[in-house]
């Protein structure tokens, strides 16, 4: 394979920290390569290293028959005056883009097809847009432009279950040959086995360079920790409890590596199941009883829209369940719902007397009261011990298992990242011994060290969990079944896990697909019969007639996909009465413009006849 990229002896300096520490490597063409490592320790630097954005302190870097570099960053900014096609396609010819089968999966993929993009389609604007749609229109205008070496930052943010499935896809057809590479830096531990052939972990200024994936690089860390004959007491760590669910839980994924695995098996071989479920369900029901939260017959709807309908679900003392579903669907809807925060349409909620509800939602604005309180402090303040499982720890135990070690305990809040902040969240949450814990997309900003002591702290609390998470490889580790929101008002039991769920969409995609062409050979084949038209229509104005038809049959799609937002973005704000109320004015804006444009639709029928 040819050498793109080449890195030799580079170091680079940022402050007093040193980022890139005598670093040597190289991107080849063909390769896929994840980079992980901790918040703040160098993935993005080394990123624009190699893409050229920044240069380094001392050393060489070379590119070789790079003729484009791509690379989507964290802060990505579109200009908000474009339009859809202007940021996306450029001023490549519809003739050319259309005709592009990659091109078309892009737009397919990332923005549901040049038919169910946001309002006014190719030609919406940019500029009210939220982040996640610039996202993805940073993302699908990177892809469509296929250069030959592409950079991802974090490239499933804002990526639903499908999403993620669809990219990781997307770039082994397309990423592989010879005279391309990627290169992405992600905490999504699924995305990573999926796409790589090689993972470079970034830590201490060094990029320590693994084959294969996930599985395979916490294989290697295991087979190197053996090498170096590493004590008893560090063979009894988070990496040795990671590998054992990885070859117990999806054997599968072990076959990729091609270095020998015997040795790190043996690490495992007396290594018990990550939980100990029979355990923790004693423990939880001694905790909880046997009634926690109950949905009985329960509705939710948000203005004529039913977000869930005539719901019954017991919650039952130890279950942890894995929430998945397509984007305004209602999951965060359901969390409020299950945590009494949302009033029901129709329906009972029963919780039971023992219950301690604990709720993790997407914002972080609870902390802004700590600002100026020390992170230690700030936990602290809930509870200074707490009991996960049968054991109990402090405050400052519990902390450092969650990536507050050493003196970043003494740190102001104000000071902290937004993942750091997410941490602090998730630890006051804990230190308040819950036993029921609902958590709203956990792994937003956290780093794959510290979702991996998340999932270890989870492994031993004994209560139930509920997860709503677009993180595929959290639902499989933490949870012992997952449900599905499918649009429908229902909550539907997966056995099959998430890769049922993907199935089920994909199935519900096909079907659509061939409605919708039933539907349009049914209208070609009654058009011959029609063909005479209204008495004294000429064959131009038929012509006309039929062109007005399927332009405002076009514009009545997007005009219910504008809707179906309205109404998923009224679900969010629910709480937000301003906001409501705003949007509630949007949608009867929809409602008018669809009114006349029926009225328009029905005036070209009668011409047709």
């Amino acid at each position: 394979m040819a050498n793109l990229i080449s890195v030799e002896r580079a170091s680079l300096a940022l402050g007093t920290a040193q980022v890139l520490d005598e670093v040597s490597l190289g991107v080849l063409g063909g390769d896929r390569i994840g980079v992980v490592g901790r918040n703040g320790g160098g993935k993005t630097t080394l990123l624009r290293v190699l893409a050229g954005q920044r240069e380094v302190d001392s050393g060489r870097v070379t590119r070789a028959g790079v003729s484009s570099v791509g690379v989507l960053a964290q802060d990505d900014v579109l200009d908000p005056g474009h339009t859809v096609r202007e940021a996306v396609l450029g001023d490549l010819p519809e003739h050319v883009w259309a005709g592009d089968p990659r091109v078309r999966d892009v737009l397919t993929g990332l923005l549901g097809g040049i038919e169910a993009q946001a309002v006014g389609g190719l030609e919406a604007t940019i500029g009210p847009m939220s982040g996640g749609e610039r996202r993805r229109l940073a993302l699908a205008r990177l892809l469509v432009q296929d250069p030959t070496v592409l950079f991802l930052d974090e490239p499933t943010n804002h990526l639903d279950v499908e999403g993620v499935a669809w990219l990781a896809e997307h770039l082994v057809r397309h990423r592989a040959r010879p005279d391309n590479a990627v290169v992405a830096i992600t905490h999504d531990r699924w995305f990573l086995d999926a796409i790589a052939t090689n993972t470079w972990e970034v830590v201490d200024g060094k990029v320590n360079a693994f084959e294969g994936g996930y599985a395979a690089y916490v294989l290697a860390k295991a087979e190197r920790e053996r090498m170096a004959q590493v004590t008893a007491e560090r063979r009894d760590n988070l990496l040795r409890k990671e590998l054992a669910w990885l070859r117990r839980g999806a054997p599968a994924r072990t076959s990729k590596p091609k270095f020998r695995i015997e040795a790190a098996n043996t690490l495992i071989a007396d290594e018990p199941p990550p939980r100990d479920d029979v355990e923790l369900m004693r423990f939880a029901t001694t905790r909880l009883g046997k009634d926690v939260v109950d949905l009985l017959d329960a509705t939710v709807a948000l203005g004529d829209r039913v977000l869930l309908d005539r719901i019954t679900w017991h919650l039952a003392p130890g279950e942890r369940v894995g929430i998945v579903g397509v984007n305004g669907a209602g999951k965060s809807t359901l969390l409020r719902a299950v945590a009494g925060q949302l009033p029901l349409a129709s329906g009972k909620r029963k919780q039971g007397v023992t219950v301690r509800l604990a709720y993790l939602t997407q914002e972080v604005r609870e902390l802004e009261r700590y600002a100026d309180w020390r992170v230690i402090e700030a936990i602290e303040d809930v509870r200074k011990y707490v009991r996960l499982g049968a054991k109990e720890v402090s405050a400052s135990q519990l902390a450092q298992r969650l990536g507050f070690t050493g003196g970043r305990q003494q740190t102001r809040v104000s000071s902290l990242s937004g993942g750091e902040r997410r941490r602090l969240q998730l630890t006051r949450l804990l230190m308040d011994e819950p036993n029921v814990l609902l958590l709203d997309e956990p792994t937003n900003d956290l780093d794959i060290e510290t979702l991996t002591s998340l999932e270890d702290v989870l492994d031993g609390w004994a209560g139930t969990l509920l997860v709503v998470s677009h993180d595929r490889y959290l639902l499989e580790r933490v949870c012992d079944r997952q449900v599905a929101l499918l649009g429908d008002g229902r909550v539907r039991e997966l056995p099959g896990g998430v890769e049922q769920y993907l199935e089920l969409r994909q199935e519900a995609l096909e079907a659509s697909a061939r409605a919708a062409a039933a539907a349009s050979a049914s209208a070609d084949t009654a058009r011959p019969a029609a063909a005479a038209g209204a008495p004294g229509a000429s064959p131009a104005e038929l012509r006309e007639a039929r062109k007005d038809m399927a332009r405002i049959e076009k514009q009545l799609t997007r005009l219910g996909q504008r809707e179906e937002k309205i109404h998923a973005a009224m679900a969010e704000a629910a709480t937000d009465h301003a906001k409501v109320l705003e949007l509630n004015g949007q949608l009867r804006e929809v409602v008018d413009e669809r009114e006349t444009l029926e009225l328009e639709w029905l005036a070209a029928a009668e011409v047709v006849g």
